[in-house]
């Protein structure tokens, strides 16, 4: 199940990708329009800045900004960041690999056959699918 926090990340993304100007957005602005607990948004922007997909201006006209073009915000990515390994069993993960304690063949288990499947196609939705298309998609 997709955790509050990157569910509410991706609709702060998508509430700064469509701002008309490239003015930045006030924590405040989207935590109302999203209707997302300030101090949490507040964590999971600083997330997003630390990871480069954000930047951060302070003061009086101070907020958030996309870093590169929603076309070039890839979803894999941000869910890397938000929510970690993209598999949902270790054994399967491409970048965060560890052996299941309980397994004795990966190549024999069921579960680790299914789990590939799983991951290959979530994996291929998030990789095919940028902020933009979440953003201005009618």
């Amino acid at each position: 199940m997709l955790s509050k926090k990157t569910k509410y990340g991706l609709k702060a993304l998508t509430f700064i990708a469509r701002q008309e100007d490239d003015v930045p957005v006030q924590v405040g602005e989207i935590a109302k329009g999203e209707q997302i607990p300030q101090k949490f948004l507040e964590s999971i922007l600083l997330t997003l800045r630390k990871a480069g997909v954000l930047g951060s201006k302070k003061g009086k006209y101070g907020g958030y900004y996309l870093r590169h073009t929603p076309a070039e915000i890839n979803m894999a990515d941000v869910m890397r960041v938000l929510e970690g390994p993209i598999a949902m069993v270790p054994c399967v993960s491409l970048n965060f690999y560890e052996k299941c304690d309980d397994c004795v063949d990966e190549q024999e288990c069921s579960v680790h056959k299914l789990m590939i499947q799983v991951r290959d196609s979530n994996l291929n939705v998030f990789k095919n699918t940028t902020l933009a298309d979440l953003s201005f998609s009618e």
